[in-house]
């Protein structure tokens, strides 16, 4: 236990004891000392000329001591000394342009105002802080997850390359800051949900129900984040027109498989949905914000549509790139992103797992091997959370379909009750010709013919059309035994007047 409090104490991340120092007084220090070795670490790459990224790049980490009083590299500050290291400086500097953020701007969100500090829904003992803009959020994290990320860093590298719009976690930046005992590690991220839009209903969703339910003491905050068994009781599914629901699942389909490469497990996805009104939206919280700054594929909107080549950020409206959806007759504005991938699956998940397993149902609970936890992921949010709407157009067309079924089966019954129409009237002048045969006293005489057979259809109707009053042949190959001689098969009709008829006496 001991172990385990030291070890927290040197991540900065659980720290019972000195949270309450951190906060009362040094809570504004840590902050400050934050925006200053951020701001120190961006401007002295300006000096560094622009080149590609090499693979040693990524495990580049600088170190630079910043005295309160200042030196010769650095400014002098009213905070206590600390320490600042900063990981992969070009390699996040070519994340940062990649994604169209200027170092100005940069400097300008992370420094131009005081952070604004979030709470944490999550289990994990995480700081959160906020720029002022609206734009970056900064998480502490733990010594592993800072060290997983920076082996993650080439591979996150190339699949940005090969696509820059995506829902997993956009990295900005990777620092260190060691103020007196505290050592402390940030991540620069993007911000998933605006504050400048208020969210009705926030989860946060890994496709498990293993005691996946907000606890009573965040359900009594004023902006509650819910889990998976809450989002099952109050929503029926999010539904989404058909193209939207296509590249949104589309889009979570190949992050997570490239999680699933990286043997990256618990991760989730955070939820949050704005129910539209009549009431038009406030834009408080950007006002001030510096005009025009807006960060490439940031928004959940730009994120899950891939088909657009267009590299300039979409129009800043009212939506805030929210994806519109419906849930009953609400309209509303979704606002997601992936969430919490520096979990791999280490010797101590796979304990975790198993040690869950013994007294609970192993598929349900939240930590599994990667490629189980992707697959229940994916099917937990495209069976309950995001559905496709029916559109007005192909229901237009499967009662097209099923109106020109109806014409196409009404045309063949008509054609078919012609056709058995027509049969009946050959059948019919058959019968009438064999009775005018046997009621002539004229008549010649004829072979025997064995009125059994049946008649070819085809060769009737033929020859009932070449019947004439004056002469008439009847071919009866295929209808007279085929014992019977070539002197017997065929029939010559002739007008029973003449007299060169065959027995005309």
């Amino acid at each position: 236990m001991s172990d385990n409090t030291s070890m927290s104490e040197r991540e900065g991340t659980t720290r019972p004891r000195e949270a309450a120092t951190l906060r009362k007084p040094n809570a504004a220090a840590l902050k400050g000392a934050i925006q200053l070795g951020i701001g120190y670490a961006v401007g002295n790459m300006s000096s560094k000329p622009d080149r590609d990224v090499l693979m040693q790049d990524f495990s580049v980490v600088e170190t630079v001591f910043l005295p309160s009083q200042g030196s010769t590299l650095t400014p002098a500050h009213h905070f206590p000394d600390f320490r600042l290291k900063t990981y992969a400086p070009l390699a996040f500097r070519y994340f940062r342009e990649l994604f169209g953020i200027k170092p100005d701007d940069y400097l300008y969100s992370m420094c131009n105002e005081p952070l604004i500090e979030l709470s944490n829904p999550g289990a994990s003992s995480s700081w959160f802080y906020l720029t002022s803009d609206d734009e970056f959020i900064i998480k502490t994290v733990q010594h592993k997850e800072a060290e997983f990320l920076q082996k993650l860093l080439p591979g996150y590298y190339m699949n940005l390359n090969q696509n820059p719009r995506t829902l997993l976690p956009k990295f900005y930046g990777l620092y260190c800051i060691q103020c007196g005992s505290v050592t402390v590690r940030v991540v620069v991220m993007n911000n998933v949900l605006p504050r400048a839009m208020t969210m009705h209903y926030k989860y946060d969703l890994k496709g498990s129900l293993y005691k996946r339910r907000a606890s009573r003491k965040e359900r009594t905050k004023s902006s509650p984040t819910f889990k998976d068994l809450d989002f099952k009781e109050t929503h029926e599914g999010l539904y989404f027109d058909p193209e939207t629901h296509n590249a949104l699942m589309k889009t979570l389909q190949r992050d997570c498989r490239v999680l699933e490469s990286f043997k990256i497990m618990d991760y989730s996805l955070l939820l949050g949905i704005h129910v539209l009104d009549k009431k038009p939206l406030t834009r408080a919280g950007r006002g001030d914000s510096k005009k025009g700054q807006k960060v490439l594929y940031s928004t959940a909107l730009e994120s899950i549509q891939g088909s657009v080549k267009d590299p300039e950020p979409v129009a800043d409206d009212d939506t805030f790139g929210g994806i519109p959806a419906k849930h009953r007759d609400e309209n509303l504005l979704i606002f997601l992103g992936i969430i919490d991938i520096l979990q791999s699956y280490r010797f101590i998940k796979k304990v975790e797992h198993s040690w869950k397993a013994l007294v609970h149902d192993g598929d349900t609970v939240s930590v599994h091997r990667p490629s189980f936890y992707a697959d229940r992921f994916l099917k937990f949010l495209s069976t309950t959370v995001f559905k496709k709407a029916h559109s007005l157009r192909g229901t237009s067309s499967k009662r097209k379909k099923n109106s020109l079924y109806t014409t196409k089966y009404a045309s063949q019954e008509f054609l078919s009750s012609q056709k058995e129409k027509e049969e009946n009237m050959k059948a019919l002048s058959m019968n009438n010709l064999d009775e005018s045969f046997g009621s002539s006293s004229k008549q010649p005489d004829l072979l025997p013919v064995n009125r059994d057979f049946s008649r070819n259809e085809d060769e009737l109707s033929e020859n009932s059309g070449d019947r004439r009053d004056s002469a008439s042949t009847i071919a009866l190959d295929d209808a007279l035994p085929s014992h019977q001689s070539d002197t017997e098969l065929d029939v010559y009709l002739t007008d029973t007047d003449s007299p060169t008829a065959p027995g005309w006496t």
